[in-house]
């Protein structure tokens, strides 16, 4: 007999709901498990597996079934927004930031750093809100391991 198993997808929707239905903040959940809020956000939304010790508390705080543990637990496939060009506002704003600044940042971690890339493997993500006279501000810092390109001949 097959069981119908739930997918990572709809596990997602019940995180979200449950969260919501709870009133449990993405920080609450994050100091549970004590792990960086942005991390465990992510994680909760699908973009990382989360060990399956800590998966049970996030289950038990958000009253899933158990049977989400393990799938909780498994590699996700990481990226992948709905559309090409995003259309949710604040996450547009952040690829129109890519669009504006991206180039210029290129320009500098090669200048800097050379030839390589900033890891989004070997990353943290922190976001805080500023006070300002104008209006709160967004402060988001990636903090990526620069990772330099190593062209290997195929002699080794």
């Amino acid at each position: 007999m097959l069981v119908a198993m739930t997918t990572r997808h709809e596990i997602t929707e019940q995180i979200v709901l449950a969260r919501l239905a709870k009133g449990l903040s993405w920080q609450e959940l994050a100091d549970a498990i004590k792990k960086p809020v942005v991390w465990t956000t992510a994680a909760l939304l699908g973009q990382h597996p989360i060990p399956a010790e800590l998966g049970s508390v996030l289950v038990e705080m958000l009253g899933l079934d158990p049977s989400a543990v393990p799938v909780l637990a498994a590699v996700p496939m990481r990226g992948g927004l709905p559309t090409a060009v995003p259309t949710d506002p604040t996450i547009y704003r952040f690829y129109e930031a890519v669009q504006v600044y991206g180039g210029a940042l290129k320009e500098l971690i090669h200048e800097q750093f050379g030839d390589g890339i900033m890891s989004a493997i070997n990353m943290s993500v922190d976001l805080q809100k500023k006070s300002h006279p104008s209006g709160d501000r967004v402060v988001v810092t990636f903090d990526g391991k620069f990772l330099p390109y190593d062209w290997v001949s195929a002699e080794g």
